[in-house]
Formats: C-alpha cells, sequence, structure tokens
C-alpha cells in the first residue's frame, strides 16, 4: 500500500520525528524570510539606496505576505490533509488533493499577478509609500520586478510543505536553500556591482524563487508515498472543500499579519509627521525603515517557531489518522518547550544586542536618530517574544489537529482584533511608541486565550487515550 512508505510516522521515537522533520522545515523557512531580509541588508549599505531603500522594502514585505497566504493556505491544507489520508489509508484522496492544489496555486498567482500590476500605485500607497518622494520612488520600482516573480514564488512556497508530507523533508530544504543561495550571489552583484538598485535587489530574488519552483516541479514527478496521475490534476471540488479549510488558519495568519502591517506603516507615517524630529523631511522615512528592519528580526525567529510546529505537522496527521493520541499528546508538550525556548533566547538578544542588530541594517550611514529609535523599537516591540513563538506554536498544532475552527478563531482574534486593534488605538494615546506598544500588549492577550486552549487540548487528548487504551508517553 502507498501509505506504507510513511509507517514510520506512527513507530518512530517522536523527539527523533520531531527533529528529523522540524530541522529542515526550520531552515526552509529561515531561508525563506532571508529572502526579504537578505535584500534589505544589500539595500541598507548601498549608500545610493539607505533608509529610503529600506522603507521601500519596508512598503513592499506586505505585498509578498499575501502571495505567501494563498500559497500556505494551499500547501499546509494540502500537506494535512495527506498526512491524514496517508495515516487512514485512503491514497487516491492523497494524490488528487495534490494535484488539485498544483492547478489552485497557478491560477491564483496569475491572477495575484496581474491585480498587482494593475494597482500598484493605489496598493504602495495603502501601505505608507508616499511618506515621501524618493521612498515612493524605490517602493514603485521594487514592487514590479517583485510581482512578476509572484507566480515562481507561490509555487515554491505551495509545494515545500506538500514535499514534506512526502516523507522528503530535506528535499523540501535544499529547494529553498539553493533558491536563497542564488540570491544571496547575486544580491551584491546586481546592486554594488551593475547598480542596479532597487531593481537589481529585486531580480536577484525572483531568479532564486524560480530555481526553488523548478526543483519542486522536479520533485512532483518523483514522489515517494504519492504517486501522480494525469487525472491528479483536476480541480477536484470535493477535495478542495475538505484540505482547503486545514490551510485556512495559515491563510488568516499571513493576510491578518498584512492588515497589522498596513495599520502599524500608516500610523508610522501620521505620527511621526507629528514628531519633532521625525517630522523633519530628511528623517521622515526612518521610523517606517527601522520597524521594518524589527519586523524582519521577529520574521527571523517566528520562521524558526513555525518551522518546528510546522514540522510536526505530518507527523500529527498521521498519528490522528491511526488513533495514537498518546504520540499527539508527547509531541504536543515537546513542541510547546521548544516553542518556549526559542523565545526566551531571542528576547536575549534583542534586549542585549539591538545596536549589534541594527549594525547589519547600514547604521553606520545613518543619523544618530536612527539607531536611538532603533535600539528602542527592538527592545520595546519584542519585549514578548516568548509568549508569541508559544501562540504560533499553539496556532498551527490545532491546525494540524484538524481543529481548524480553534485555530482560525486564535490566530483572528491575535493578528486582527489585537494587532490592528492595538496598532490603532495605542498612537493616540502615546505617539508612535503606541506604535511599539502595540505588540507585546497583543502576545500577553492571546497568550492568556492560549493557555485555555492549550489545557483543553490536553484534556481531549487524555480522554482519547482512554478511550483507545492507549498509555500516555508524556
Amino acid at each position: 500500500m502507498e501509505n506504507r512508505e510513511n509507517a514510520f510516522l506512527e513507530t518512530e521515537r517522536v523527539g527523533r520525528l520531531m527533529r528529523k522533520y522540524a530541522i529542515p522545515c526550520i531552515i526552509s523557512l529561515l531561508v525563506a524570510a532571508l529572502y526579504n531580509i537578505v535584500d534589505q541588508i544589500f539595500i541598507a549599505n548601498a549608500t545610493y539606496l539607505g533608509s529610503y531603500g529600506n522603507a521601500a522594502n519596508t512598503v513592499v514585505f506586505p505585498l509578498t505576505v499575501v502571495a505567501l497566504a494563498f500559497a500556505v493556505m494551499i500547501g499546509d491544507g494540502a500537506c494535512a490533509f495527506v498526512s491524514i489520508s496517508l495515516g487512514a489509508n485512503r491514497p487516491d484522496d492523497a494524490h488528487r488533493a495534490i494535484g488539485s492544489a498544483v492547478l489552485n496555486c497557478i491560477v491564483i498567482s496569475v491572477l495575484l499577478t496581474a491585480a498587482y500590476l494593475v494597482c500598484m500605485d493605489p496598493l504602495l500607497t495603502l501601505f505608507g509609500g508616499t511618506v515621501n518622494e524618493e521612498t515612493f520612488h524605490h517602493a514603485r520600482e521594487y514592487f514590479f520586478w517583485i510581482a512578476l516573480g509572484v507566480p515562481f514564488y507561490m509555487f515554491g512556497q505551495a509545494m515545500n510543505p506538500i514535499i514534506r508530507s512526502d516523507g522528503s523533508p530535506r528535499f523540501a530544504m535544499v529547494t529553498t536553500v539553493l533558491g536563497a543561495v542564488v540570491n544571496v550571489i547575486l544580491d551584491p552583484l546586481f546592486i554594488y556591482g551593475f547598480h542596479w538598485g532597487m531593481m537589481g535587489a529585486a531580480v536577484a530574488t525572483v531568479l532564486g524563487q524560480v530555481l526553488t519552483a523548478a526543483l519542486a516541479i522536479w520533485y512532483l514527478c518523483h514522489m515517494k508515498a504519492v504517486r501522480l496521475k494525469r487525472k491528479s490534476f483536476r480541480p477536484w471540488f470535493d477535495l478542495m472543500k475538505r484540505y482547503i479549510p486545514l490551510g485556512v488558519c495559515s491563510f488568516l495568519a499571513q493576510i491578518s499579519l498584512v492588515a497589522a502591517m498596513a495599520a502599524i506603516n500608516n500610523m508610522l507615517q501620521k505620527y511621526g509627521a507629528l514628531d519633532p524630529v521625525f517630522g523633519q523631511p530628511q528623517f521622515a522615512q526612518i521610523p517606517m525603515a527601522v520597524v521594518g528592519i524589527v519586523m524582519k528580526f521577529f520574521q527571523i525567529v517566528i520562521s524558526i517557531s513555525i518551522g518546528i510546529a510546522a514540522g510536526c505537522i505530518p507527523i500529527v496527521g498521521f498519528n490522528i489518522g491511526a488513533q495514537r493520541p498518546d504520540r499527539v499528546k508527547e509531541l504536543f508538550t515537546r513542541l510547546l518547550v521548544s516553542e518556549a525556548a526559542v523565545g526566551l533566547v531571542a528576547l536575549v538578544i534583542v534586549e542585549f544586542m539591538p545596536r549589534q542588530l541594527i549594525a547589519i541594517f547600514g547604521a553606520a550611514n545613518e543619523s544618530a536618530y536612527y539607531t536611538d529609535f532603533a535600539v528602542k523599537a527592538f527592545r520595546t516591540y519584542l519585549c514578548m517574544m516568548a509568549l508569541a513563538t508559544v501562540n504560533k506554536g499553539t496556532f498551527i498544532f490545532l491546525q494540524a489537529m484538524g481543529k481548524a475552527l480553534e485555530s482560525t478563531a486564535l490566530s483572528m482574534i491575535r493578528e486582527v482584533v489585537f494587532g490592528v486593534g492595538f496598532a490603532l488605538l495605542l498612537p493616540r494615546f502615546f505617539g508612535l511608541d503606541g506604535v511599539l506598544y502595540s505588540m507585546p500588549v497583543s502576545d500577553v492577550l492571546t497568550f492568556i486565550i492560549s493557555a485555555l486552549l492549550i489545557a483543553r487540548t490536553y484534556s481531549a487528548l487524555d480522554r482519547d487515550m482512554l478511550a483507545t487504551g492507549r498509555a500516555a508517553v508524556a
């Protein structure tokens, strides 16, 4: 039977499985995060771009997250569904879901590219691109080329979790790593050597994404646990209704982050103009550039957090399908401990090394106001990192268990109700500092709800173990 390729997910030690799947996933997501971050580092250290280029990168970044949101909705949903199908010995559902996911990704990515090219100026304005004329010029140049690469970016990101669900987390990692290596090699060549500016940064990124997409196509032709057939590549609407909801949490987590970034960028623009320093035209782009950098560091940390949790998705799905709640409970415990550890390490870094972090992003070429605001932003905005990582792990684990409603609701509360709400509310009382306070306040309140869901999940798993006669491992 096809699913026997993954039978080890029910028998191998949970800790070993977690390392096997999580480490490649973490590396894949870190490398994916570094696509944009590497661009920003090279841009920041190009004296002819500097903080203007940094601010432009911050403006465009949410629009790349929109593309990622659709990709992970398709990829994570299909990954969870395929894993559950293989665990329950339903190979036909697995190959049809993957074929349908491929078609969905192609259609949505082409439509999104067209929308970006047609609505470019209004979109850049929505995300704060008009903070000054120089920033808008750089943002427009960068976004044009990034938009052309959206189909390749989405395909690579959507296929990555599907490749993991087939039992090949290392190959999924390699596809992303090789794409990033191309980006890192070409960025300095295009930005410093050819002097292509923002266009050079974008073209280097897109060429890396093309390579990742090409490798994903090769893998689809050589899958292990699932055998794709010509009839796999149909819409299969009955299966879409089952796997898309499993990816909705991932979609909403990303798309609501876009809403939060739109609110933050506009508040930075509005209240920065009222600040005695940043209200001056030559310094107007600094708050947006700095907060963009801080969010990129947060993206690195949260990529590790998501990688640990996403690596668990095939293991959780298979063991739920195989009716092994004892292994699911042990995995959940290990996940929560790992997430808290990642958050605590990140907290130590941002509290004790903010000047070293901002120095990577061209602080030597900027005014003292740039560095001072960055130190405050790192220490304030990210002071509840440990809670943020635990929250993120909880969202994803609930999603992997098939609890789409709970996962989606918790993610929406964090990113929309709290993330957007506090970003709009707190600056009214605290000015620019209010934008920085919005993140830790949101994480604390979300953790209170997460703790309740964690307790509820443990109780449900205990009941399932009693029902199946399984003894708890952890």
